[in-house]
């Protein structure tokens, strides 16, 4: 595995925290600890809940803590695991791979035989999220090489080699209801546009006609959408819902939109990316003059042949890609991370040879893994059980670690990312000292949660911690005041 970082480089990384005035600023009135004996265990809230606290410092001095030990639901604070992981196993530079190629000869600018898109599970492949390279010049790099050549015409079809990583349609342990949504896409060995569909739904005129379905980009050929969607009185909110699985190319819509309404976009999830990365390109090299068979061909259905490369493409770095997921709380690109963990482990890139994976690693950082237990890769399992122990000691590990840089930068901080709205009200929190936190949220039904680095004053440095907190039977506004609350007493430790 990597070296132990050098601590000049941790003292780089400190700095890059560290506001330039953060002490001379307004601080809690509280330190973490106090914060947690005379807040938190006053608040009826909390206590009905189960809150698990831990936070140490640059010495491995027990800054504050609340049954640390404690494994809980972490929601996608455990993105930041499994990001730590991909960058310390895979490296901060390693890059995604698509290739065209082709069966048969090439003769007299005739292709005889298939195109073939063959996937190394590159979630940027087709993203419009500014992270992955516009879908046209990756394209437009595969046809070039194609008229390198000489092909002009392909006698057959495009098959489309998904086999990369298994085909499962979600972990095991995800709920029904996750998977017709955006983020319940699950990730592909030939993923197209992050796995998911853009539609319209434009609802009736009248109450009780049907509305609309429009799906706009991209198109899976051979799928049948059906609608039963509503549409319902003025006022009373979207209740659309969208369902689907990979055992059959069909998709459903049910519930209903409000009449007043104009249209409500809505970003669905594909099962069937891969078919829908072939016929994107399939469409594009038309465009470009090239004659194509029409049909688009599943790996399983195509007849197994020896192939030559035509082109082979790459995604932008690895780090580049965990700062995404870690911005904005990507579901398809951490579970694709989570998997290729497996894929390069094992040789499979299936759920269960992940998780085998992500153990040995753990192992060989010398991260203790009691108080850990990993389903998937971006936390939206409830059978994702991790301590704040847990996530205190994965974060003292990681400073050593020589992508630490990458992987602390790749965290939110307040105003950006998934911390836009967290410790900005400058009545309660002053800016200069509420920067100095750099953390992860997570969020599923009655759980709030999060973890990741505070730079402190100079007797504490770089603090790490975790709040987690499951349970609870009130709003979640009165969770998040007191985690904030927390986190800030974080930053105005001295």
């Amino acid at each position: 595995m990597k070296k132990i970082i050098s601590s000049l480089a941790v003292a780089c990384a400190l700095a890059v925290l560290a506001p330039a005035n953060l002490f001379a600023q307004a601080k809690s009135a509280y330190t973490p600890q106090e914060y947690i004996d005379k807040v938190l265990k006053k608040d009826a809230n909390y206590l009905n809940a189960v809150a698990a606290i831990k936070a140490v410092d640059k010495n491995g001095k027990t800054v504050a803590e609340w049954n640390s030990n404690l494994p809980v639901l972490t929601a996608s604070t455990l993105k930041t695991i499994t990001c730590g992981m991909a960058l310390a196993y895979l490296g901060e530079d390693y890059k995604f791979s698509t290739s065209l190629k082709y069966s048969g000869t090439v003769k007299d600018g005739t292709l005889f035989g298939d195109l073939w898109i063959v996937g190394g599970g590159d979630p940027t492949l087709g993203s419009e999220d500014g992270v992955g390279y516009p879908i046209d010049s990756i394209f437009g790099v595969w046809t070039t090489a194609m008229k390198d050549l000489g092909i002009k015409k392909i006698q057959g079809n495009i098959v489309v080699d998904d086999s990369y990583l298994a085909r499962e349609v979600i972990p095991s342990s995800w709920a029904w209801g996750n998977i017709g949504y955006d983020y319940g896409s699950a990730p592909s060995g030939l993923p197209f546009h992050e796995d998911v569909q853009n539609a319209r739904i434009i609802p009736g005129k009248k109450e009780g006609e049907k509305p609309q379905v429009i799906v706009l980009y991209p198109q899976i050929p051979g799928f049948k959408y059906i609608n039963d969607l509503t549409t319902g009185p003025a006022k009373s909110g979207d209740w659309s819902e969208y369902n689907c699985s990979d055992l059959a190319r069909v998709g459903k819509f049910t519930g209903s939109v409000p009449v007043d309404r104009d249209t409500i976009y809505s970003t669905i999830s594909n099962k069937f990316a891969y078919i829908s990365c072939g016929a994107a390109f399939r469409d594009f090299a038309l465009s470009q003059g090239f004659t194509i068979g029409p049909d688009i061909i599943p790996v399983e259905d195509a007849e197994k042949a020896d192939l030559t490369e035509i082109s082979t493409t790459y995604s932008p770095e690895l780090w580049k890609i965990v700062g995404r997921t870690l911005l904005v709380s990507d579901n398809f690109y951490a579970e694709t991370l989570f998997k290729t963990l497996g894929k390069k482990m094992f040789g499979d890139g299936s759920y269960s040879a992940s998780k085998k994976a992500a153990r040995k690693i753990l192992d060989s950082l010398g991260v203790n893994r009691t108080g850990y237990t990993q389903d998937d890769g971006s936390g939206l399992s409830r059978e994702n059980y991790v301590s704040p122990e847990f996530f205190c000691n994965f974060y003292t590990v990681m400073t050593k670690q020589p992508c630490f840089d990458k992987f602390v930068e790749a965290f939110p901080y307040p105003t950006v990312g998934t911390l836009r709205n967290v410790l900005t009200d400058k009545k309660k929190f002053n800016p200069d000292v509420a920067a100095g936190v750099h953390a992860k949220s997570g969020s599923l039904s009655c759980v709030k949660t999060y973890a990741g680095y505070v730079y402190a004053g100079p007797r504490h440095g770089l603090i790490k911690f975790a709040i987690l907190v499951n349970n609870y039977a009130c709003p979640t506004r009165e969770i998040q005041k007191h985690l904030e609350g927390f986190m800030y007493s974080l930053a105005s430790a001295e």
